[in-house]
């Protein structure tokens, strides 16, 4: 008898940062993985060489999710490679430029922004989702997923940051949508959505951080890891919870809990 073809995962921005803590974790799940970033692969080859020591057979997709091009001629090398894709993590994202009041924000930082946070991930997702309802219309037992990575500045408001904010607030609206149409191709999507998470990105406001969970910000007092949110990834592509469909995980610590 044939071996079971693996399970294949495209985790967007997975070279780094929280990117790499998922794709870590799904390679010791059993995926294989396409990795997109945008960086040149010799750049890239220690994550990608941690990511395939785990058993994974790992393609690297060099590209802008901004790009509509460059998003469709990374789904047909991922065709050309696996012949099949049964999970998209979106997890690319990009800080602004410039932390600037919502009185000073100028057009070009945020349409910059919006492009590879909101608008790239949403059009990404579209295409996807059409290839993961050929798979599903070809083999009636095909389980294909969808998983935004947003943050918690979709619920909490950071006027210094507002095309980060309402970057990620549309993207945890449209995890709502693509459940809602994709639900009737057994297709489920979810929303994970970190808190204060130490990676590059943040390493500028490292010590902002470290002050305010000190004081409390947090119930668990220590930063998140990209492990952190792999784990709760990992978890969504094992089927380890099912009838959940549309729903958000929240790995933030305990930061947005309400309290007196």
């Amino acid at each position: 008898m044939a071996a079971k073809a693996k399970k294949v995962a495209l985790v967007t921005g997975g070279t780094r940062g929280i990117g790499l803590g998922i794709s870590l974790q799904l390679a010791e799940s059993g995926f294989d993985l396409a990795v997109n970033g945008r960086r040149e692969e010799p750049e890239v080859a220690d994550s990608l060489e941690k990511i395939e020591s785990l058993g994974a057979t790992v393609l690297y997709c060099q590209a802008d999710v901004a790009d509509a091009a460059a998003r469709s001629q990374m789904l047909n090398e991922i065709r050309e490679r696996f012949g099949r894709l049964d999970l998209l993590v979106n997890n690319a994202g990009v800080a602004p430029e410039v932390r600037t009041d919502l009185l000073d924000a100028t057009e070009e930082s945020f349409d910059r922004l919006i492009a590879i946070n909101l608008r790239g991930p949403y059009f990404l997702t579209q295409e996807v989702a059409r290839w993961m309802v050929e798979q599903r219309q070809r083999e009636s037992t095909f389980a294909g997923m969808i998983v935004n990575i947003t943050s918690v500045s979709a619920a909490l408001a950071s006027v210094n940051r507002g095309d980060y904010c309402i970057s990620k607030a549309g993207i945890s609206m449209a995890t709502q949508l693509w459940a809602i149409r994709l639900a009737e191709y057994g297709i489920d999507v979810f929303e994970v959505r970190p808190g204060v998470i130490r990676t590059d990105m943040t390493s500028g406001v490292a010590e902002v951080y470290n002050k305010r969970i000190a004081e409390g910000l947090t119930l668990e007092p220590r930063w998140g890891t990209p492990e952190d949110v792999g784990k709760a990834v990992g978890l969504l592509a094992r089927g380890e919870l099912s009838y959940a469909t549309g729903n958000v995980l929240v790995v933030d610590g305990g930061l947005t809990v309400p309290r007196l």
